[in-house]
Parts: structure tokens; sequence; C-alpha cells
């Protein structure tokens, strides 16, 4: 028996697969080469926002059409759990539509559920506890970074978010599952993520000693040669948690910035304003210098004026982020945002969202220029293509060097080019 699993959506929906891969092949599964050879297809969703929605019913219906005949086709993820019976009725070809754990279990390997009268997955012997998935394992990773999800859902009330409607409230992990999870990995770099990172441990009670999220890191410091942190919300990045991210080494920080308005980000009721942030980033740089900056903005959210604009577009052009990603507003059913006055007219966030895009593109650009001729440490991902510490895996740029060094080992480079948002290097040694 044969699966093919298609992830969408963010990397935390990408550990989630993680976690479904190991229970098919422990169950005697193995992935197929394409999704034509496999007896079981499996779509994991992504519902943020509406592209995201619409990317994910397109990439389902796409799958239906290549999978043979007889083959099983299930959708789980966020769209699952958000959308269920709603999804299975406008989507007749999917065989089942099921949620995270307990569910996905059941429905797709439980006999005589949805997926026909023979286990998809699990044998009908099979003991069929409750589970999260954040408890399971995983499979031996493939590649010298990983991914580690240490929560899951978020107890925020984001105006624009309807995350924790169908994800729930925030339940972190245990110290010692993520630090037995991340030495079985046998991985280079670790790359925590969480909805909120930063509150890793406070649904918990309080860790041995300081806050949760700086053990955390500190633990998993100790087990790799590189642990990285994405999506923190920016009042928790207090001065101790950017001394200990800065102290692993890799001083790079993420923050979920959203906009620097303070009206408007009272109306995304959301934290902060343009001078608190950039209060906030000269902390960082003046006690780490090197440090690589990212950050995310919603354009056009409702009440969004022309001087709100100005405001974002004036924050990027002093801020030099190295990183920035750019997301016009989505109306989500049941978010407060839904129900604001002064929503923005489509082609305006068009127009927003290009000016920040094109000046965010020529920062980036500025800041790897000036990276030439500075000497770094790469992890090689694959041969010919490396990371420093300012390089996130898969959203950012790479650093190119000589193809002669096998994935997973480290190098001492010196950087001779900049190309967009990638850079040239070449071995000091």
């Amino acid at each position: 028996m044969k699966y093919w699993l298609e992830t969408l959506g963010c990397p935390k929906n990408q550990v989630d697969s993680d976690k479904l891969t190991g229970l098919l092949e422990a169950d005697g599964y193995a992935p197929a080469s394409d999704p034509g050879e496999a007896d079981l297809v499996v779509v994991n969703t992504c519902a943020f926002i509406e592209a995201a929605r619409q990317e994910s019913v397109d990439v389902v219906l796409e799958l239906a059409a290549l999978r043979r005949s007889g083959a099983r086709l299930a959708v789980t993820g966020c769209m699952a759990e958000r959308y269920g019976e709603e999804l299975a009725r406008a989507l007749p070809e999917v065989d089942v539509v099921a949620g995270f754990g307990t569910s996905f279990y059941q429905r797709v390997g439980q006999p005589g559920s949805e997926a026909g009268g023979q286990p998809v997955g699990f044998p009908a012997s099979a003991k069929r506890p409750s589970f999260d998935l954040l408890d399971l394992p995983r499979p031996p990773h493939r590649s010298p970074w990983a991914y580690v999800k240490v929560a899951e859902g978020c107890d925020r009330k984001c105006g624009f978010c309807a995350i924790p409607s169908f994800r729930g409230s925030q339940r972190s992990r245990s110290l010692e599952s993520v630090i037995s999870e991340v030495e079985a990995l046998e991985v280079e770099e670790v790359v925590l993520v969480a909805q909120d990172l930063a509150s890793y441990g406070r649904d918990r009670g309080h860790a041995r000693s300081g806050r949760p999220i700086e053990t955390l890191v500190r633990a998993v410091a100790d087990r790799v040669s590189r642990v990285r942190l994405l999506y923190l919300y920016p009042s928790e990045l207090t001065d101790g948690l950017i001394d200990v991210i800065g102290g692993t080494g890799c001083a790079y920080f993420d923050l979920s910035l959203q906009h620097v308005s303070r009206p408007l980000l009272r109306l995304m009721r959301r934290w902060g304003d343009g001078e608190r942030f950039m209060e906030r980033l000269g902390r960082i740089r003046s006690q780490f210098p090197g440090a690589a900056l990212r950050s995310s903005f919603i354009v056009g959210y409702p009440g969004e004026s022309e001087e709100d604009h100005e405001a974002l577009l004036k924050f990027l052009e002093d801020a030099h982020l190295d990183w920035a990603g750019f997301f016009a507003f989505s109306n989500e059913e049941g978010t407060h945002a839904a129900g604001l006055p002064g929503h923005v007219p489509p082609h305006v966030v068009a127009e927003r969202l290009s000016e920040c895009q094109e000046l965010q593109d020529q920062m980036t650009a500025r800041q790897r220029l000036r990276l030439v001729g500075e000497k770094t440490r790469v992890l090689i991902d694959r041969p010919g293509v490396a990371r420093s510490h300012r390089e996130a895996p898969e959203i950012d740029g790479i650093v190119a060097v000589p193809d002669d060094r096998p994935a997973g080992t480290w190098a001492d480079v010196v950087l001779t080019g900049a190309f967009g948002t990638d850079l040239r290097a070449a071995w000091l040694a």
C-alpha cells in the first residue's frame, strides 16, 4: 500500500504532515513516487485566508483527477476542521473530510467509516485512543534541519484571525516531549514554531527557572548546532528573550508586527506602534549587530487610511528589515474585523501591496549587498545550497556555494556576491 501526502500552508502544517506520515508508515504504508500510484491520497489544507482556501480546493480537485481507480482521497487540516460538513458537501470527489488528531485517525482509519468498508491507514485490530498530533512521533528526517511545533492553538484574539476558532486555545507541549523529539530528529538545525511561540508554556504554569520559552530555547540549543524561532509576538520579545536568542549564535528575529499605525493596530487588537517597534529593533541591533530581522504586515485592514499606509512605507524605509512579507487583508467570517466599517477597495489594497513589496525588495537587496566581503558560517542544505543564521529555510534567500560538500555539513565561507535575495560564497578553507 502506498500513500501521497500533499501539504499546504505554514510550517506548522508541515509538522502535522510529518506526524501523519509517521502514522501511515508505522502501519506499513510506503510513500508513492507520484499521486497517480497511491492507494491513499491525503491533502493537508490551509484555511488562514481566502487565497489559501482557494489553493487548497484547487489542489484537492487536481489530485482527485490524478488518482488511480480505487484510490481513496482524504482531506484534513485547517479547512477540514473549520468547514468539515460544508466542505464534504462541496467536494463529492473526496472520500473523507477529517479534522485533526483523533478525527483523522478514526474517520480515515476505522472500518465502516467514510473511507469505506476496509481500514485505510490502520488495521481493524488497532487500539484507537484519543490523541493530539503534537504528541505523535515523527519519521526519520531527510534534511539537515527540521521544524518542531511546540504548541497548538492560540489564546490571542487578533481582529483578523480565525485560527483560535478552529485550532482552539493554546496548549503547550511539555519541555521533555519537545526535547525528546529534537533528539530523535538528529538534525543540525531546529526551527521552533507555534502560533504564539513566545507564550510557550504559559498555559502549563511556571518553568523550573525563568520564562518557559527561554528555558526551552536554551535546552534545544544545548542539543543542536542552530536553533531558530519563527512567529514572535512583539510585546513578548523582552530583553531577556533577545539575549537568549542572540546567545545561541543564531541572532534571527521574526517579529509579527502586522502594521505600525497605533490606531489601526488597536482595531486589529494588537499591541504596539512604529515607535515601539523601532525601539525593539534598535535594542536587538545594539546587542547583536549582525542580527537578521524579519516581519509580516497586513495591507488594507478596515479603516486603513492613506496616512496609515504612508506611515508603513516610512517605517519600512527606516527599519532596514532583512525580510518582510505582505498580505492583503482577508475578510474572515466570525472575526472582529468582519464587522468593522471602512473596508478598503480591492484596487487600493492592490496598489498599496505593490508599493510595500517594491520598497521592501529594494531594502532586502540593499541589506544583502552590504554583506559582500563578510565571513560567516553556513549549514549546507544540499550540495551547492547553504544558509547562514540570516536565512530561515524555505522562506528567505540562500547562500550559493560550490557543490563539492555534502548536505548536513558546516563550512566557513566568505560572501563574494549578491543577486536579489541570494548570496554567493567561496570556501575559506
